[in-house]
């Protein structure tokens, strides 16, 4: 069983999902997709995303279409026109950028509040991505600041870069 297919079992996903992938610009989304997939459809070079990419891939048991989304400014608007086909978010969160750590959590909430997001029990995966960086804060304290602990109504888990580097190596092994 892959790693996709062990979280899709986690977040208890159907055959066909359809993730958002989330979060500011130079978070890292592109590149957790990249490592999501199976080994034969990863990429070697990861370039910015600009507006959105759709990415489909499957995984033993799964087919996934993922909504790369920007995370600049001027296209955080357009994630809200997929929200209604997401089944499940994926919230990248660059751990090293502390000085946007603010609007991170503000783009969050935007997000929780969404009517389209606000009533469903949509699993959300967060990402404290960068925790090789230095002076990254754990994903504790990112979990903190973006007061992942008020969020109720909705299945959530923070991992970071560290367990899935982990995952993935013991996987391959």
């Amino acid at each position: 069983m892959g790693l996709f297919d062990k979280l899709a079992g986690w977040l208890g996903l159907k055959k066909e999902v359809n993730v958002l992938c989330l979060g500011l610009d130079n978070s890292g989304k592109t590149t957790i997709i990249n490592r999501l997939k199976p080994s034969n459809a990863q990429v070697q070079d990861i370039v910015p995303t600009i507006g959105f990419s759709i990415e489909k891939f499957k995984t033993s048991s799964l087919s996934f279409t993922v909504f790369d989304m920007s995370g600049q400014g001027r296209y955080r608007n357009l994630w809200e026109h997929y929200y209604k086909e997401g089944q499940a978010i994926i919230f990248a969160i660059d751990s090293a950028d502390k000085l946007r750590m603010v609007v991170a959590k503000e783009e969050l909430d935007t997000l929780l509040n969404h009517p389209d997001i606000k009533h469903r029990r949509i699993p959300i995966l967060f990402f404290a991505n960068k925790m090789d960086m230095r002076d990254a804060l754990t994903s504790v304290k990112v979990s903190q600041l973006l007061c992942l602990e008020n969020i109720k109504d909705k299945p959530w888990h923070i991992w970071y870069e560290y367990i899935i580097y982990l995952i993935i190596c013991l996987h391959i092994l």
